[in-house]
């Protein structure tokens, strides 16, 4: 036989009145019914927890030491329930989000600090991961938000779009095509290229207009993130193109952006998991993204 946890509630009411008929108005119940749950709580047990005299009621040993273990079942699952309800009212909980680092530290500060503003009682960790990295972590389920770029149609992975982010061209300063009032990927043929590594979507979406262009990309040098392009870039190795996202953690290093011709875009979104339901805290952190989005810049 299973212990319910009113059982424990209707013995906690009797060890501590010592009485059935004080106990029944604690718990709201007959004396009949009152006794039936202590009989049944014993049986469960395996043996008596009380001996009711004609004028009180007595705690036998093992009624004595499970008492206060009870009574410690009862307070957690009390605490339990409180954490519960704290969880989906969202005055307490935790929530995990993938992002890519162009957009992790552009604007995804603005987007946790209107998030913290609503719901004080969430911890948020942010893991900025490249772009391939996001679409991984939700499919494991070691996420069930993400940002990145449009992965494409997958069977298991839903994107929800926010904006377009167009990509611009990179140049250390006093570099001559800065002079020029319109850069175009021709423009580039001739010059030292940094691009991210392969698989990189995109290094693939650079490389299928270079193609388109009649060019070919072949780097001179290579890197993982792009904000090592960058440094690359700063210290004259050569030029790249990147997200515009990014464009404002590379002018703090000292590089220059300049928009390119024909102009490349990809859409930024909210990456989840199609077949896997998500927790009231992600629902909430989806509403401030959609909401910031109804009113961020568009690229």
């Amino acid at each position: 036989m299973n212990v319910t946890v009113r059982q424990l509630q209707i013995f906690v009411a009797v060890a501590k009145c010592r009485s059935y008929a004080e106990a029944c108005d604690l718990v709201h119940l007959s004396q009949p019914a009152l006794s039936i749950s202590i009989k049944n709580l014993e049986e469960a047990l395996g043996g008596k927890l009380l001996l009711r005299t004609t004028r009180s009621v007595l705690l036998t040993p093992e009624g004595e030491e499970f008492y206060p273990i009870a009574q410690q079942l009862l307070s957690d699952w009390d605490v339990s329930l409180e954490d519960a309800r704290n969880r989906f009212a969202l005055r307490r909980g935790r929530l995990v989000i993938a992002a890519m680092p162009t957009f992790a530290s552009s604007l995804l500060p603005t987007i946790l600090a209107e998030f913290h503003r609503r719901y004080s009682g969430i911890n948020v960790t942010v893991q900025d991961v490249v772009a391939e990295q996001v679409v991984d972590m939700v499919r494991n389920g070691r996420v069930e938000l993400g940002i990145s770029f449009d992965p494409g149609e997958l069977e298991d992975i839903h994107f929800q779009p926010l904006f377009r982010d167009k990509f611009v061209a990179l140049f250390p300063p006093g570099h001559p095509l800065l002079d020029k009032a319109r850069i175009k990927w021709t423009d580039l043929r001739e010059l030292s290229f940094i691009a991210l590594q392969r698989p990189s979507s995109i290094r693939g979406l650079i490389q299928q207009t270079m193609q388109e262009q009649g060019m070919n990309l072949a780097p001179e040098f290579e890197a993982h993130q792009l904000a090592v392009v960058g440094r690359m870039v700063v210290e004259g190795l050569g030029v790249s193109v990147i997200p515009a996202l990014s464009g404002d953690q590379m002018r703090e290093m000292g590089a220059v952006c300049r928009p390119i011709y024909p102009e490349i875009s990809r859409h930024v979104g909210i990456i989840s998991h199609r077949r896997r339901p998500v927790s009231r805290v992600t629902e909430a952190m989806t509403e401030v993204i959609l909401g910031w989005s109804k009113t961020a810049p568009q690229g």
